[in-house]
């Protein structure tokens, strides 16, 4: 059992891997990624670095996975992505995509790789408005035209839809459209305040519990996708019923350390929303560099070398001494405690927490009770 001055798991489950900076062709109004326009492609040493470590924990952990996420992945090329993967041994590897440069080729390259495919849309045309091109069109249509490509090529794929506003009216359509796509697994994120994204609009706690009562009701009527938000809570529900103890102590339930590895090397642990900024306090939030420091030493030592996460445990600490939704909830996110609390880390309380976790569990929870037999 890990002490109580190390809170973070001794190897990740993962590690997400920015290949390129670059989103292309989209620039969505919500995006929180602050150098998205720019081409900065990970040299390949940086890639050879992080499997150094990563083959190790793969042979300790069947299903590790290395998770190329952006910018936009497909941006860097398929032969450049490919000469980053193969530094990589027994890993399972996925991406995360806008499907907009999506083709056969890359179709077939997704099926020689084995790889786990995730698109980002938000669901049926009228609500994607946010996400356009660079120029400044709508860009669901292109997005479509790469899910055609997957369907036509027997790819499984998953998805992630960001909604600006919960409208629990649009929690029925927004759930057909997903499941008449044929997605594997649904991921629903609120809109969120962080990163360079200061638009998002503050969404009234009832009508974001209404809203997951809505898409939980939806997903009854037709459990043909498994909706990650709603899982999340029957597992709880489970956990719960199963006697298990819900609020753990630091000591007893060490924390996935999540490294995201930039395209310089730099590695940010828990939250790869912090990538890319910097405070005036905790510098570029980063750990350490891959190119100078070995992966595993920087995941060992990241509490002492890392100076924002000993502030941010103490804003979880809070959280578990005054939030009755605790042990579901397990504390605010750190990007979200950070921009939504004025560059602090142990604010409690965010709006990710209201919108997100809090009236996601009262949400689920209204459906049981009014479905119960």
């Amino acid at each position: 059992m890990p002490s109580t001055s190390r809170r973070l798991a001794s190897a990740p489950r993962s590690v997400i891997m920015q290949p390129t900076t670059l989103c292309q062709p989209m620039d969505c109004t919500y995006c929180y990624l602050p150098f998205r326009k720019s081409n900065h492609l990970m040299a390949r040493e940086v890639a050879e670095a992080v499997a150094k470590a990563v083959n190790g924990w793969a042979a300790e952990q069947p299903g590790f996975e290395v998770v190329w996420h952006g910018g936009e992945p497909l941006a860097a090329g398929r032969e450049y992505l490919a000469t980053l993967m193969a530094t990589f041994v027994g890993v399972k590897h996925s991406v995360q995509t806008n499907a907009a440069l999506l083709d056969d080729a890359w179709c077939q390259f997704f099926i020689e790789h084995e790889m786990h495919i995730g698109v980002s849309i938000d669901g049926p045309e009228d609500m994607n408005t946010h996400r356009v091109t660079r120029a400044g069109h709508p860009g669901f249509r292109v997005i479509m035209r790469g899910i055609e490509r997957l369907r036509r090529h027997g790819i499984p794929f998953s998805a992630i839809a960001v909604v600006s506003d919960p409208d629990p009216a649009d929690a029925p359509r927004l759930y057909e459209f997903f499941a008449e796509q044929g997605v594997t697994t649904l991921g629903v994120n609120v809109e969120e305040e962080e990163g360079v994204n200061h638009n998002a609009t503050h969404t009234a706690p009832a009508r974001a519990t209404d809203f997951w009562a809505a898409l939980t009701d939806a997903w009854r009527a037709n459990p043909v996708i498994r909706v990650r938000e709603v899982q999340r809570v029957l597992n709880f529900a489970s956990a719960v019923i199963g006697g298990q103890n819900l609020v753990p102590s630091p000591a007893s339930a060490p924390w996935d350390p999540m490294p995201t590895v930039a395209y310089d090397g730099g590695v940010v642990m828990l939250s790869p929303e912090l990538a890319g900024f910097t405070d005036k306090r905790f510098g570029d939030f980063t750990t350490g560099n891959v190119l100078h420091t070995n992966l595993d030493v920087l995941v060992a030592q990241a509490e002492e070398r890392t100076p924002w996460i000993s502030e941010f445990w103490s804003g979880v600490d809070a959280c578990r001494s005054t939030c009755p939704t605790f042990a579901f909830c397990g504390g605010a996110h750190a990007a979200n405690r950070y921009f939504e609390h004025e560059g602090r880390m142990d604010g409690t309380r965010t709006r990710y927490c209201t919108t997100s976790k809090i009236a996601l569990l009262e949400g689920v929870t209204r459906h049981v009770r009014e479905h119960r037999p």
